[in-house]
């Protein structure tokens, strides 16, 4: 599958003008949007974007057609980039993460987990979740929490990814926790991750399009949801989540910019959820909802 890189350099306003676009415009296709300093004085600034399966020229004028006249004057270049895993490239030479009790590493980092830490080990994959995502993290230290003031019978962690949330919540827990996700890849690879550390027999995991899969019947509802996915999706899921959620649940949601917070409280507060706690990391919200108790 070729991997088609489109870069729009712009002044620094104008460049984080259009990486909102981009980001509003494909962030539903989980095109990843990366906006960094192009210029040793800040002055200029590059938003890109990868797209999939197509030339770059196509690439190119889909990216124009959905930004339109904010990249009218701003030049654009589109490249197909070599066939390697970016994601493994991206994340060579990562240090661990701590995130509560938990610590995010890869193999070669497995002496590094200090006594009483809850090692997880996630290697490079093509699914998104290594701990070193202000929402991931967020969501590690909201689980860790959470999971150490009570008890939860039945745990959701949708749109898995590599299911560092999953795998979390069941060692925290020790108790069975369900991974899903849109992608394939991405179930598979939680799963491989479970076994990975342990966790397989407590990790239950399939891939559902939302939660209208009857397979969530089977194994709701849900007393605890953990949603790290985007602003969108969770704003189109909040009715099914909250028929799936039992009256007396918890929900920490992430994947959000810190603007995304009143329209996904206005969205959850209509299926009886109230915020319990807020936490920004590295620009990004963790929200944590309850329905039907005073607090998590």
């Amino acid at each position: 599958m070729k991997t088609i890189r489109v870069r729009i350099t712009a002044e620094e306003l104008e460049a984080k003008r259009i990486s909102e676009v981009l980001e509003r415009a494909f962030e539903d296709d989980g095109n990843p949007v990366t906006i960094y300093e192009a210029s040793p004085d800040g002055s200029i600034w590059s938003a890109e974007i990868l797209l999939f399966d197509m030339e770059p020229e196509d690439a190119a004028a889909a990216v124009r057609d959905r930004v339109g006249a904010d990249a009218f004057a701003a030049p654009l270049e589109a490249e197909e980039l070599p066939d390697i895993n970016w994601v493994e490239k991206s994340l060579e030479g990562l240090k661990p993460v701590q995130a509560g009790r938990f610590m995010v590493h890869g193999g070669h980092d497995r002496d590094k987990v200090p006594p009483g830490a809850i090692g997880l080990e996630i290697e490079a994959a093509l699914a998104f979740g290594t701990g070193h995502h202000g929402t991931t993290a967020g969501c590690l230290e909201e689980i860790d929490r959470l999971l150490s003031l009570r008890e939860y019978d039945s745990i959701l962690d949708l749109g898995t990814g590599t299911g560092v949330l999953a795998i979390a919540a069941a060692l925290k827990a020790r108790q069975g926790v369900l991974a899903t996700d849109i992608d394939p890849v991405a179930t598979r690879t939680a799963l491989e991750n479970a076994s990975l550390n342990g966790a397989r027999h407590l990790v239950r995991g399939f891939t559902a399009n939302g939660m209208e899969d009857r397979r969530f019947r089977l194994y709701g509802p849900f007393d605890l949801v953990i949603a790290n996915i985007l602003a969108r999706p969770l704003m189109k899921m909040s009715k099914s989540i909250g028929e799936h959620m039992t009256q007396t649940a918890t929900l920490v949601l992430s994947g959000l910019r810190v603007e995304d917070g009143p329209r996904i409280l206005f969205a959850y507060r209509c299926q009886g959820f109230v915020l319990d706690r807020r936490r920004e990391k590295d620009g990004w919200l963790t929200l944590t909802l309850v329905r039907g108790r005073k607090n998590a």
